[in-house]
């Protein structure tokens, strides 16, 4: 049972949700569980990612353009360990992280991303391209 599945039931059980919107929810989870993985094209489901691809290419005549180039291949597998890194962070270094994000204008405490979070993410990147074209660079971020 899925986690989703787990909070309708409980918010059934606690009475913040009447049986017919516990239905649908259900209905409606059960529903992207179904599509999660799935190719839209051929309905066949897809592999998991086992890299997320950053690639960062310098326009020419930018400044610094050579030192600029970034190409990383990192494997899911290190993210997800990451992932469980996150309770050893100090507090004092979660909220040095926290006002960091927040400056640069997206306000989120660090200490609440949680591992379904991130299965969520690599999932959306599996069918997510990402590419920004600006004046200085061209920047691709994929999941394979």
């Amino acid at each position: 049972m899925s986690d989703n599945q787990k909070r309708i039931l409980q918010m059934l059980a606690e009475g913040k949700i009447s049986v017919e919107e516990a239905t649908r929810l259900l209905s409606l989870v059960d529903k992207d569980t179904d599509m999660a993985g799935k190719n839209t094209a051929t309905g066949e489901a897809k592999p998991h990612p086992k890299y997320l691809y950053v690639r960062v290419e310098p326009k020419e005549g930018c400044k610094d353009a050579e030192k600029g180039r970034v190409n990383v291949r990192i494997p899911v597998g290190l993210i997800r360990a990451g992932m469980k890194l996150r309770a050893l962070i100090p507090d004092q270094a979660a909220d040095g992280m926290n006002r960091a994000i927040k400056e640069k204008g997206f306000n989120f405490d660090i200490r609440n991303i949680k591992d379904a979070d991130l299965e969520e993410l690599i999932t959306a990147l599996t069918d997510t391209e990402i590419n920004v074209d600006s004046a200085e660079a061209e920047v691709q971020i994929h999941a394979e």
